[in-house]
C-alpha cells in the first residue's frame, strides 16, 4: 500500500507532517509520497536523521499551499500546485491508495469530492470520526460536511458508518443508533420524523442493525456503535465532547497536583491517567474519513503532531485494506429512496 502525504497541511508543516510520515514508514512498512515544496520538505526529512529519503518514500514537488484563509469552495481549483490538488489527484490516477491531509477541512472536502469523486449513487460524502464512549468508540456519522440534510442523506449516513465499523473496526454487527433529543420514535424535528421509519425499513430489510433513537448522553455511555444525524447537530456534538474532555483533563489534573497527597495518587495512578488522556486523544486515531469518496481520504487535525500523523497514515492504509469501499459500491441501490 503507498499512501499519498499532504506534507504541508496543518500547523505544523512541513516538520510534524514529515517527521510523523516516516515514522509510520519505518514502524509499519508503509510506502509513502510526500507533497509539497520539496526543499523544506527535504530539510523536515534531513531534521529527522535522514540524509536522503529512504527507500519507499518518494518525494513530489508542490510549489503552492491551500493556507486557511484560503475559500475552502475553490483553493484546491485556483492553486492547481498545491500539495492539496497534487496529492488529490495523485490518488485519483491510482498513484497511491490513500490520501492524508491535515489541511483545510474544506477545501480537502471540496476536492475530495470534485478530484476524486464520490462513489456512483452517493450524495453526499460525510465526515466521519471515531469518538471515545464507555467502553471503546463508536461513528459520528456526519460530522460536519453536511449542515442541511435530507432523509436520504441519513439513510446513506447510516450504511456508510456500518459498514465502516464493521471493516475498518471489527465490529461484527455495529448498532445504528439516530441522534435524537429522545428514544421514543415521536421525538425531534421534521428531519428526524422523516428519517426514523427510513431507518426502521433498512433495519427490518436485514441491511443495517437500527436500534431507534438515541439520545447524546446515551451515546457517550456506549449506546450505539454508528451515531446517524446531520453535520449541524454532529459537529456540535464532537466539540462540546472536544471541550468536555479539556476541561475534564484540566480539572483532573489541578485535583492531583493540589498538595503532597494527591501528588502521590497522582504518582500511583500515573499509568491509568494516561490510558485515559489517550482515550480522549484524537491524535490516537489519527484522522477521521471522509465517507462516500472513491478512494480513501483521511482528514488529520489540523494541529496534528507526528504521532497524529503516523497514527493517520496507518489508519488510512487499514482503510485502504479493509473492503470498505467495495461494500458500499454492492449496496448502492439499498442506499437510495425510491423516486416518486
Amino acid at each position: 500500500m503507498k499512501v499519498i502525504v499532504d506534507a504541508m497541511g496543518g500547523d505544523n508543516a512541513p516538520g510534524e507532517i514529515v517527521k510523523g510520515a516516516l515514522n509510520a514508514h519505518r514502524a509499519y512498512g508503509t510506502e509513502l509520497v510526500l507533497v509539497g515544496r520539496a526543499a523544506e520538505v527535504l530539510r523536515a526529512v534531513e531534521a529527522c536523521g535522514e540524509t536522503t529519503l529512504p527507500s519507499g518514500v518518494e518525494l513530489r514537488d508542490a510549489a503552492e499551499v491551500v493556507e486557511i484563509a484560503d475559500d475552502p469552495a475553490t483553493a484546491f481549483k485556483k492553486k492547481k500546485n498545491s500539495s492539496l490538488t497534487v496529492g488529490l489527484t495523485m490518488l485519483r490516477d491510482g498513484l497511491g491508495d490513500a490520501f492524508v491531509s491535515a489541511g483545510s477541512t474544506g477545501a480537502l472536502l471540496s476536492g475530495a469530492t470534485l478530484v476524486v469523486k464520490r462513489v456512483r449513487g452517493v450524495r453526499r460524502a460525510a465526515l466521519c470520526p471515531q469518538i471515545p464512549v464507555l467502553g471503546g468508540r463508536a461513528v459520528l456519522c456526519d460530522a460536519g460536511a453536511n449542515a442541511e440534510c435530507t432523509p436520504e442523506y441519513l439513510l446513506q449516513f447510516a450504511f456508510l458508518g456500518s459498514f465502516y465499523a464493521n471493516r475498518v473496526m471489527g465490529i461484527e454487527r455495529p448498532r445504528v443508533a439516530l441522534l435524537n433529543i429522545g428514544a421514543e420514535s415521536e421525538k425531534g424535528d421534521t428531519l428526524r420524523h422523516e428519517t426514523y421509519p427510513v431507518l426502521e425499513q433498512a433495519g427490518k430489510d436485514g441491511r443495517i442493525h437500527f436500534i431507534g433513537n438515541i439520545e447524546a448522553s446515551d451515546a457517550m455511555l456506549g449506546g450505539a456503535d454508528v451515531i446517524v444525524t446531520d453535520g449541524f447537530s454532529g459537529n456540535i456534538m464532537l466539540k462540546s465532547l472536544e471541550g468536555t474532555a479539556k476541561f475534564m483533563s484540566r480539572e483532573l489534573k489541578g485535583m492531583f497536583l493540589s498538595g503532597a497527597k494527591t501528588k502521590l495518587a497522582a504518582l500511583l495512578m500515573k499509568e491509568q491517567m494516561a490510558a485515559f488522556k489517550a482515550m480522549l486523544d484524537p491524535g490516537e486515531v489519527g484522522g477521521t474519513p471522509f465517507l462516500g469518496i472513491t478512494k480513501p481520504v483521511i482528514k488529520a487535525h489540523g494541529g496534528s503532531d507526528a504521532k497524529a500523523i503516523q497514527n493517520a497514515v496507518r489508519q488510512a492504509e487499514a482503510f485502504a485494506k479493509s473492503g470498505f469501499i467495495a461494500d458500499v459500491e454492492a449496496n448502492i441501490d439499498a442506499m437510495k429512496l425510491p423516486t416518486v
